[in-house]
This record gives C-alpha cells, structure tokens and sequence, in this order.
C-alpha cells in the first residue's frame, strides 16, 4: 500500500469484555487517528455501546463490503460485521456468541490485509474460553491465526513492555510437559524470531538473553542438566551464526538486568508461558503487549485480558491498548 500512513484494521475482540469501550477510548484521541487510518470491524450496536461505556465518541465512515471500504481511506472507516444476538451479548460471561463473534471479525481482518486494504491488525482482548466454545480447535489464537492464513512458518507469542521484548520456547502447554519440550530446535527458534521480531520494530542489532529452565540454572546439573545439555550450547550455536546473545541466566534475576534507562539487553527468551509473564506484568501491567510473532505482517493485542468484572464500568485503562496500536503502527511502517 502507497499511502503515507499505515492502515490499521481494528478488532473489538470478546464483546462481552471492556474491548467495545478500549476502542471507543482508543478512537476518540486524536493523535490516534493522526498516527494511522483505521479500518475498525465491528458491529455498529458495540460500537455505541462501547461509546456509551467509555464517555467517549468518534466520527467514522459506515460500509457494508470491504470494496466500499478501499474506497475510503481517511480517518476512521466502520465496516458492519459481526453478528449479534437480539438480546445483546450476555456482559461479563463467556458465551458461544461472544467466540462466534470475535472469530468471525478477526476472520474479516485477515481478509482485508489479503486484499490489500490494511497493513496490520490490532485487537482488543480475546476470550479463549469464548473461543473454545465457538469451535475453536487451536489452544489459542496465534496458531489460529497460522491454520486461517495457512502459514507453515515457525511462530511465538511475544510480549512487549516498552523497549523490551520477551519470547518463549513452550507457551499453552501443561507445566508438567515442558522439560521434553525444551529442545535445541526450540530454543534456537526462539531466540532466532526474537531477534527479527525486534529488528522489525526498528533494533538493528538487538541484544538477546537467554533464561535456564531450573531453579539457579541447575546448579551445575544437581537439579536438572537443561542448561547444560542443551540451552548452554544452543546459545553458543546462536553466537556463532552471528546473534547478540548471552545465557543462560537463572531466570530469578535476569529481569533485574533490565530495568532503568539503559537495559543490559533487548530482549529475553523465556522456556516456559509464567517465567516471563510474571515478570512483565509486574513491571508494567497496563502497558503490556503482545505479538503474534512470525506471521507475515504485524498483529498486536493488550497483554491483558478481558476484564469480565469491571465490563461496562468506565473503569478500562487504554494504556495497553494505545501501546498495541502504537506497535502496529510502528511496525507497518518499518515494512514499508
């Protein structure tokens, strides 16, 4: 796409949860709308509602096909989708509908960058449980993304906290699974996706740690040989192909390295989903982002989730949000 700024598409995600009033906070600041033209796919009614929810509003543009869509470009573009119940959508609870929603506007997101009528995808939070009764059969919605798009491609879920990044060898798996998990292949394909992820947002030449699996990296296998046996020696394969890479660290104080103004490092893999998310969500809950990393263009979401307990409330914090869009901004561009 030529134009001077990236379109974004953006998806309310679960209906149910505070994604209608993230949106509304998100489309009502200007400087939103000066960054990026927005494709926003939705249902008119949660937009209103979300509206009504954050004590906010926004111009846009309404159409009913993506063809009428391409033909409007500037500022904030409303394309009708997603069905909703008469009723409305039960506020606060996982339902069907609610999944049935969000697949099917995440659906018509994919198809309008295949057809070249945006450059990256946002989304407000997802439901999984939503999801998985709506018929979702992936554990979650990254290698949802990777069956639609037919994408054979090595992908991670990565989260972003500022200028750091952090991605992870096992995700949505069973904690029990994840000492077999933890292979050469995996760990190299983690740091690998890391780095590009990173280079991608504008790093030229990041700096990656590498977390052990075992409590003080094993201490020197008394309890566990994973970093002797395979991360150890998969980080100096990652040295010798070129890679700023360092590990392993035990993972209790490796984070401690990347406070303040200058970090020690750009980014951190992670050997398991917790190992790292702990750690993030701590340093900044509301500003967390995640990435669905290594698909061919940019999708970004709040690390947060729904927020079923205060939905309709006035009470959601954009900040994760606006950092999620900002990314996807940023990204698209660098594209370009």
């Amino acid at each position: 796409m030529q134009a001077s700024k990236p379109r974004i598409a953006l998806v309310l995600g679960d209906p149910a949860g505070i994604g209608p009033e993230l949106v509304a906070r998100l489309l009502a600041r200007a400087e939103t709308r000066e960054a990026a033209d927005v494709l926003l796919i939705a249902n008119e009614d949660e937009v209103v509602a979300g509206m009504q929810a954050a004590g906010e509003t926004f111009g846009c543009v309404c159409v009913d096909t993506p063809q009428l869509a391409r033909r409007f470009r500037n500022g904030v573009v409303l394309l009708r989708c997603g069905t909703r119940p008469d009723a409305g959508f039960r506020r606060g609870e996982s339902s069907a509908e609610a999944g049935r929603y969000s697949l099917e506007t995440l659906r018509a997101a994919l198809d309008a960058v295949d057809a070249g009528i945006a450059d990256a995808i946002v989304f407000a939070p997802l439901n999984k449980h939503s999801l998985h009764l709506a018929g979702m059969r992936t554990s979650d919605e990254l290698h949802w993304f990777t069956r639609q798009l037919a994408f054979e491609g090595p992908v991670c879920e990565f989260n972003v906290l500022g200028r750091l990044w952090t991605s992870r060898v096992t995700s949505h798996v069973a904690l029990k699974d994840v000492a077999g998990l933890v292979t050469p292949e995996g760990v190299m394909q983690g740091i690998e996706l890391l780095a590009a992820a990173i280079r991608a947002s504008g790093t030229a030449s990041p700096r990656i740690a590498v977390c052990g699996l075992n409590p003080h990296n094993g201490d020197s296998g008394s309890f566990g040989r994973e970093e002797l046996d395979v991360i150890g020696p998969t980080v100096i394969e990652a040295r010798l192909r070129g890679l700023a890479v360092e590990g392993p660290f035990a993972a209790d104080t490796i984070f401690l390295k990347l406070q303040g103004e200058h970090p020690a490092y750009d980014g951190v893999v992670t050997m398991y989903h917790d190992q790292g998310q702990i750690a993030m969500k701590l340093m900044g809950f509301s500003r967390g982002v995640t990435v669905q990393g290594g698909l061919p263009f940019p999708i970004t979401t709040p690390a947060h989730g729904t927020a079923f307990d205060i939905t309709g409330q006035g009470r959601a914090d954009v900040s994760a949000m606006q950092m999620a869009f900002d990314l996807a901004c940023r990204m698209s561009a660098l594209r370009r």
